[in-house]
């Protein structure tokens, strides 16, 4: 078989990632070698064996790996026809170097909701304009990745905080436009931010960014009734672009932005 290696990297503007790394390899093999940021990793097809602290462990497409700072690991192919694999690389600020022993002793972890979790934070940070989406996702990732390391501190449930809750939303319906990060919003409520995503989720029962964008969804449509043209309508609500907008309008509505503006009845006429 020929050996193929298809990649992409980028870094995204959100506080805590390094890097993302999405690969398919199939004959490569990495050598020994180490980073000097958390590895959170995630097997769409096929599957890895690798080495670390000397113990031999895997990576079947339904587990998430994650492997500490400044230990030593390497890499293949557990599979005829290779691998292909998404990979966050994190600093120390969502985990700290008290739990590298923990990640030596077991980083393979089986977590059908941390899987899903993961996934989700690769599509956001894959989209332009969902800054705020993939910053409450990282959030709630990391709180899992810590309850597995650390499961004498795990939580039961979502501190309530009401009155965070609410401050936190009156300050996302100031910035509907503009937007703000979680980083932000901590500094200006002074509140940790996973805090900010824990409290108002667990008060309204919805997250942070599901919040805004619903807001700015609000607001386009008004202005597509109105005539507006789509991209206009993007630009007017905060959305990174047309395609940003069409994204989360058709989550939302069921339609595309254009086809939710050409089926307004013409103006003067009654529905």
């Amino acid at each position: 078989m020929a050996q193929q290696r298809e990649v992409s990297a980028w870094r995204p503007p959100v506080p805590g990632v390094v890097e993302v790394f999405h690969a398919h390899f199939t004959a490569y093999a990495y050598p020994m070698h180490v980073h000097e940021a958390w590895t959170l990793l995630i097997v769409d097809d096929g599957a890895v064996r690798y080495d670390l602290d000397r113990h031999e462990h895997g990576t079947p497409h339904d587990t998430v790996t994650l492997l500490p700072p400044h230990v030593p690991h390497n890499g293949s192919a557990a599979t005829p026809h290779g691998f292909r694999k998404r990979v966050l690389y994190l600093d120390g600020s969502l985990l700290t170097d008290d739990l590298i022993g923990p990640a030596v002793d077991a980083p393979d972890l089986r977590d059908p909701v941390l899987r899903r979790r993961v996934g989700q934070l690769h599509g956001a940070l894959a989209a332009p304009g969902d800054e705020l989406e993939a910053e409450s996702r990282l959030t709630l990732v990391g709180d899992r990745l810590r309850a597995h390391l650390r499961p004498r501190l795990a939580t039961t449930g979502p501190r309530t905080d009401p009155a965070l809750a609410r401050r936190l939303r009156e300050l996302l319906d100031e910035r509907v436009v503009h937007g703000l990060s979680l980083e932000e919003a901590g500094s200006l409520l002074q509140a940790h931010p996973a805090h900010l995503v824990r409290a108002f989720s667990g008060a309204y029962g919805i997250a942070p960014h599901q919040y805004l964008n619903s807001r700015r969804v609000e607001r386009a449509r008004r202005l597509l009734l109105a005539g507006v043209r789509p991209a206009e309508a993007a630009a007017a609500t905060g959305f990174y672009d047309q395609a940003h907008l069409t994204r989360h309008f058709r989550r939302l509505v069921g339609v595309t932005p254009g086809r939710y503006r050409d089926g307004a009845p013409p103006s003067g006429s009654s529905r």
